[in-house]
């Protein structure tokens, strides 16, 4: 679950076990979810093998290098507030226990995802691969769903007016061109 958290906070005693836990069961989210997705879904489909550049233009292979290369650390930034911030996982069974709204969130509400399908097309940009772009369409239609049916809901309910405000302020799938902060209009 794509659960956007705000601040940091002293760690206590008994929180120090749920810290732990979070960040143990955020690796292997991790490497469940985004990892199937973003790396072994395009390797079944590709095997990796190059193509000939889309529409004959090379530059779209560099194109796809950056959006890969951007979206690894995005990804990686956005899974460690879950844990390190949160006190929990992007997983649904155990969700965060604060909003955060902090690094990748400030820009958009679910760098996550975005740095997924960041991945996925910068794959179909380097590999000139038509079947990894249809796929990346495929899998933002499914987590878009997803988010609209039960995240955004499950954060009004858990958040209220915390998340309405944000959600106010950080758009869902574009990222803004400034870094949004609590308390600013």
């Amino acid at each position: 679950m794509e659960v956007p958290m705000t601040g940091t906070r002293e760690w206590k005693g008994d929180d120090r076990g749920r810290r732990v836990f979070a960040i143990l069961g955020t690796a292997v989210f991790l490497v469940l979810a985004p990892g199937t997705v973003a790396v072994y879904v395009p390797w079944w489909i590709s095997k990796w093998q190059i193509g000939a550049p889309f529409l004959g233009v090379a530059a779209f292979r560099g194109v796809g290098v950056l959006l890969i290369c951007t979206g690894i650390p995005v990804l990686l930034e956005s899974f460690a507030r879950f844990a390190l911030q949160g006190a929990g996982t992007p997983a649904p069974v155990f969700p965060p226990k604060h909003l955060v709204v902090k690094g990748f969130y400030r820009f958009v509400r679910n760098p996550m995802y975005v740095a997924v399908l960041w991945m996925i097309v910068g794959q179909a940009l380097l590999l000139g691969n038509v079947a990894l772009l249809v796929y990346a369409a495929f899998a933002w239609l499914l987590v878009h769903v997803f988010v609209i049916g039960y995240e955004e809901p499950t954060l009004r309910r858990s958040f209220g007016d915390e998340y309405e405000t944000y959600r106010a302020h950080v758009r869902r799938w574009i990222p803004r061109l400034s870094p949004w902060h609590e308390g600013a209009a």
